[in-house]
């Protein structure tokens, strides 16, 4: 990555963390589609994931007394498995494969955000559906943006929703950190850059964590679905 490309990486960071910590959701996919740019989807996939992780631990952290536990532990029990065998065939699969799980991914949550595609899922589908959205963000990254909505049909709002889904997207990108590195696909070099993008997503996560509570609902979905949509034109602009 060259250095201007490497100094982009904190305020880029820093717009993420301050969307999800916003909506809940939708930073993470911009963070990857953005990077696919520049190093490709394999390269921003395993970029972000290390500052994803650090992300949601900071963000859940900034949520403790409001997140929904139980339901979380159910979740993980799918997502772990499903992220970490995701992760292990991101790593042999070919970038043009990973491109169009990434548009796919993408199209589903904006349906979902503009209330175009509706889904119940019944309590004892919860964890087999956290696998399934598991194995899609190992693949494609921005698949954990779909835990917003599985998260959000239990009933869940506010700083609970926010904290919640950070709490199960940390196991998540843990179990595609330790598949990604065990394939090769994270290196030490990767390191460095992937800091960087952490030291934004702090930022933002505490600049977004004083505003949430300014701002109401209606503003907040807007943003999620604004982000959705600029996710969307990301992807179909060949960005990845």
């Amino acid at each position: 990555m060259v250095p201007m490309a490497a100094a982009l990486l904190v305020p880029l960071g820093f717009v993420g963390g301050v969307v999800t910590t916003l909506a809940g959701q939708g930073g993470g996919l911009l963070l990857v589609l953005a990077l696919s740019s520049v190093v490709g989807p394999h390269g921003a996939l395993a970029l972000t994931t290390p500052a994803l992780l650090f992300g949601n631990m900071h963000r859940a952290w900034l949520c403790r007394r409001v997140v929904a536990h139980r339901l979380a532990a159910t979740l993980v029990l799918g997502v772990v498995p499903g992220a970490y065998l995701g992760g292990r065939f991101a790593g042999a699969a070919p970038a043009w494969l990973l491109s169009g799980a990434l548009v796919l991914v993408t199209a589903l949550a904006v349906l979902k955000a503009a209330g175009w595609l509706k889904a119940s899922v019944p309590h004892r589908a919860l964890a087999p559906a956290a696998a399934v959205i598991g194995a899609l963000a190992g693949t494609s990254g921005g698949a954990g943006l779909l835990l917003g909505p599985l998260v959000h049909s239990t009933g869940l709002r506010g700083a609970a929703f926010v904290g919640t889904v950070a709490a199960i997207a940390t196991a998540l990108h843990a179990a595609r950190l330790v598949a990604y590195g065990s394939s090769g696909m994270l290196t030490g070099a990767q390191v460095p850059l992937a800091a960087l993008l952490a030291v934004g997503i702090f930022a933002g996560n505490l600049a977004a964590d004083r505003l949430r509570s300014r701002l109401g609902d209606r503003v907040t979905a807007r943003l999620e679905l604004g982000t959705l949509v600029g996710c969307a034109a990301l992807a179909l602009a060949g960005v990845t």
